[in-house]
């Protein structure tokens, strides 16, 4: 296909590719060879409609992998895996001649009821950005595209189309910000998906400062933008802001009022063609790809993929007395009806028709060599009776009665999580409570293993021995857990989210889901484990937990600054267990006495280490300079400030092995004056500083009176630092006239220097 400019086209032609033609194609343009291309969901799995299906598909895609949903894969936190996860959906992409993968979502978890969390991958900007740029890497090695989303400040489902997330500028840039400029900078996806939802009281499908400024200008995006389904508010506003594609079809509609907004004047057409380049250019991009890889699907390879990556994304939260591993030959009782038929996914537009589907007690059954017995326990039939649930707990509770051991499956109905509507509360269902304190009354060894898409309340943490938090885990995820609970797979994941003891102790309690059509993100910076430790809040378990059927040990940590600013940080971890294990090795810093508001610890690098019985190996970790910054609010861009960084090597945010110090420079920010300034700011100033100094110690050589006045120690000067300079000549006299005063601060923001 030979190269099409969109200033060959007509207007109307240039109008037309901006917007899809079906729900899930874009336009062609058959005069200049241009044909249309499929789009489709994600983001764990291809959800291709079959010809013929329903309009969203949902009813009749084509069989694909159904890999773990982010939930479960960023608990993980293993780069490679996530690529290999990646490339394997790019294959399945290719195959199916899509073009665009949508996905990943890597939205932050402000709230645990946010009904799309399974979809995300942490409640951190760095967890988030390096595994979503390491999926983006993956799929697009494959010669088809990734849609980065949704973009941005996206953390409910309440209101979703209209609301607007009223987020202060530091938590906008260094919270729901930093993972997006991540992706984008290392791994430029081909598009961009842009939220249904306002920012600070404008649409994200028309906000030229989010679409433009930020994301081409600061971070140097170079694909396609292209609408959330159904997000676009004003098309004439939307595109000269940055949104280059609107889906789906809107039947012409919009593209008529382009066209006569630039017939009126109204559009520069120069916009419009900026956005039809841009179209075209993924088409291009994606007919260049197109044929990468050919069928038929290996089904066999993908789903041992995907049973190894849902092993991986398993978190082991408790293991009393080494309950775990089980013995293969033990009599077991496996109750509880997920155990049958699994939760592997949640509820939306991300549900994958699966190649095929393991069910943890076929494979339980089929690892043991011991006697297995089965109930279901409770129904997840909304219409189930009190006294239906009653006699399922009665049967469980016989069948439990002389095991050795009890699995039990709890967890989140599929209705209670989805996309479209929030959770009301993070507590499990009353009749799967009720039965694991019945079952507690006739043995305690009761393994709980958890199905569930965000974080539950879990009360009888500390009356069971063993808690396998298995998340939802795809289409291998009761093969995986059944690894994982004989010790095939020895467990290495770890919570990319805290597990809070209360709803009413997360950061968002107060302020989610808003009221009127507005979000208020009071909480600010302190989401997740920042808010915890903030406030030293008890948690179930705290952000980075997991534990291992084998142990670490962490030796002393070193950090020092390399020739690029980075911080490179090495710690010696040893297996001293006697199975092969990986440990995930978290880097969090902090610095005291700083100039702004900062968390007791942030996670600024980790690494999934593979180790042997008795293995040691030195890791070496880097922290990038930039995510050092902080927004500094009073010029409008990322500061690095200087000073002794503390660096502690972790096993989770609140299991500090080793701790380092490095000394970091810091970046020079000078700013402008004005008469608003505070005296501080004055005296820290590289220009005016040294003349008030001098000014002062003048003055108060004819104030010895008041200095006698002054309780000792007293700093008459710490006194004056937040006084107003431009008020200073009440104090000061003909000292400072407003004259002199204009004069300086002219002078100081010029750069100047004295006169004699």
């Amino acid at each position: 296909m030979t190269d099409i400019r969109a200033t060959d086209l007509t207007l109307e032609e240039k109008a037309s590719l901006t917007s899809g033609a079906s729900f899930w194609y874009t336009k062609p343009l058959d005069r200049v060879g241009l044909p249309a291309i499929m789009v489709t969901d994600g983001p764990h799995g291809l959800r291709k409609q079959r010809e013929g299906g329903d309009h969203l598909g949902m009813g009749d895609s084509v069989p694909a992998t159904c890999f773990p949903p982010a939930v479960g894969l960023g608990s993980s936190w293993d780069v490679d895996l996530i690529d290999r996860v990646g490339q394997a959906l790019g294959v399945e992409t290719s195959i199916e001649n899509v073009a665009v993968l949508l996905g990943p979502g890597i939205n932050i978890k402000r709230s645990p009821l946010c009904g799309r969390n399974f979809e995300y991958f942490s409640e951190d900007p760095i967890v988030s950005g390096v595994l979503g740029a390491a999926l983006v890497r993956g799929i697009q090695s494959q010669g088809v595209g990734a849609s980065l989303k949704h973009f941005a400040a996206n953390n409910q489902e309440e209101d979703r189309m209209r609301v607007s997330s009223d987020v202060d500028p530091r938590p906008l840039r260094e919270i729901y910000l930093r993972g997006f400029e991540r992706v984008v900078k290392d791994a430029q996806p081909w598009t961009v998906m842009c939220a249904y939802n306002k920012i600070n009281g404008v649409y994200a499908s028309e906000d030229p400062w989010l679409l433009t400024q930020v994301l081409r200008d600061d971070w140097g995006f170079e694909g396609l933008v292209v609408s959330d389904w159904g997000a676009v508010n004003d098309r004439v506003k939307g595109l000269p802001a940055g949104l280059d594609l609107e889906m789906p079809s809107s039947n012409g509609a919009t593209d008529r009022q382009l066209v006569a907004a630039v017939q009126e004047g109204t559009l520069d057409e120069a916009a419009l063609d900026v956005a039809a380049q841009r179209v075209i250019d993924l088409v291009e991009k994606a007919q260049a790809g197109a044929g990468r890889v050919e069928g038929p699907l290996d089904v066999d390879a993908h789903h041992a993929l995907a049973r190894e990556a849902a092993g991986r994304s398993v978190v082991l939260l408790r293991n009393q007395d080494g309950v775990l591993p089980l013995r293969r030959d033990a009599k077991l009782a496996v109750v509880g009806a997920f155990a049958e038929k699994p939760r592997y996914q949640g509820a939306g537009s991300s549900m994958i028709n699966p190649t095929r589907l393991d069910d943890a007690l076929t494979a339980i059954r089929a690892a043991a060599t011991g006697d297995v017995a089965y109930a279901a326990g409770f129904s997840v039939a909304p219409g189930a009776t009190d006294a239906e649930q009653a006699a399922l707990r009665d049967e469980a509770v016989a069948t439990a009665s002389g095991a050795d051991t009890v699995v039990l499956f709890l967890g989140l109905p599929a209705r209670i999580e989805s996309e479209g509507y929030d959770r009301t509360d993070i507590d499990l269902p009353v009749e799967q409570l009720a039965l694991l304190d019945a079952l507690l009354e006739v043995t305690p060894n009761v393994v709980v293993v958890l199905s569930n898409g965000g974080v539950v309340a879990l009360p009888f943490s500390d009356r069971v021995p063993a808690i396998l938090e298995a998340w939802l885990l795809g289409q291998a995820g009761g093969s995986a857990t059944a690894d994982v609970l004989f010790g095939d797979v020895n467990p290495s994941g770890k919570l990319t989210e805290t597990i809070p003891v209360r709803l009413s102790d997360t950061p968002a309690y107060l302020d989610f889901p808003g009221e009127f059509g507005h979000v208020r993100y009071g909480e600010g910076l302190f989401v997740g484990y920042r808010w915890y430790d903030a406030r030293n809040l008890e948690v179930a378990y705290p952000f980075g937990h997991g534990l291992s059927y084998t142990t670490f040990a962490y030796g002393e940590a070193s950090a020092a600054v390399d020739l690029g600013g980075d911080v490179v940080v090495t710690v010696p971890v040893t297996n001293t267990g006697a199975v092969a294990g990986r440990e995930v090795v978290q880097v969090y810093t902090s610095l005291s006495g700083s100039a702004v508001q900062r968390p007791q610890r942030e996670l600024k690098a980790f690494a999934s280490v593979a180790l042997e019985p008795g293995e040691t190996v030195e890791v070496t970790l880097t922290v990038r300079r930039e995510d050092l910054a902080y927004w500094d609010t009073r010029v409008d861009r990322w500061v690095v400030e200087g000073g002794e960084y503390v660096v502690e090597a972790a096993a989770s945010s609140r299991d500090i092995r080793s701790s380092a110090t490095v000394e970091v420079a810091g970046d020079e920010v000078v700013l402008p004056l004005s008469r608003e300034s505070s005296m501080g700011e004055v005296i820290a100033h590289p220009v005016a500083g040294p003349i008030i100094q001098a000014a002062i110690a003048q003055m108060m050589q004819g104030m010895e009176g008041v200095a006698d006045i002054m309780p000792e120690g007293v700093d008459p000067t710490a006194m004056m630092a937040s006084f107003p300079f431009g008020r200073i000549s009440m104090m000061a006299g003909d000292a400072a006239s407003p004259e002199m005063i204009d004069g300086l601060i002219a002078m100081a923001n010029a750069g100047g220097a004295p006169q004699a």
